[in-house]
């Protein structure tokens, strides 16, 4: 979980693509006053080093049938076992977050069902077989806003500060 030293240049892509990740490379170019290789460049280079994951679509899960959203906290009968629940968690499609957390839950997910009675099943008939000692679900009535992490510049003596 290394932090890489991203330039001004880097900042003003990432800015501009996490916006809209479907702005041509031309466009992003225009706007940083380089050229379109250069872009293509920053931005391969901001991939292989892990700071951009990838582009998505991002589905709307209402309006393909998918009405209820829950957070879910999970206690496992034996800890120990979380890679084997991780990995069976992966397997079940309406899971689409799963966090190793602090406090009092093992593992802490995100699940979409296609209404309260669909969740119950899910909970009782994927959940509960994998080993877990109870549950505590939180319904979302509904998402305010989701964003994207800000680029945030640090100052040079922040940065001194933090590499000490």
């Amino acid at each position: 979980m290394g932090h890489h030293q991203l330039d001004s240049l880097d900042e003003q892509i990432l800015r501009l693509i996490a916006d809209n990740a479907r702005i041509p490379f031309l466009e992003v170019a225009r706007a940083c006053g380089v050229s379109g290789a250069a872009i293509h460049q920053r931005i391969q280079k901001l991939v292989n080093l892990g700071v951009l994951k990838g582009s998505e679509f991002i589905l709307d899960p209402e309006k393909i049938g998918y009405e209820t959203c829950a957070y879910i906290g999970l206690f496992l009968k034996n800890p120990e076992h979380s890679d084997e629940v991780i990995e069976a968690l992966q397997k079940i499609p309406e899971v689409v977050e799963c966090h190793v957390t602090t406090g009092q839950y093992d593992l802490f997910i995100k699940i979409y069902a296609r209404n309260n009675h669909d969740l119950m099943s899910i909970i009782h008939d994927k959940l509960q077989p994998l080993g877990l000692s109870r549950s505590e679900t939180i319904i979302s009535f509904r998402e305010v806003f989701k964003r994207q992490m800000a680029i945030m510049q640090f100052d040079d003596e922040e940065t001194e500060e933090n590499d000490m």
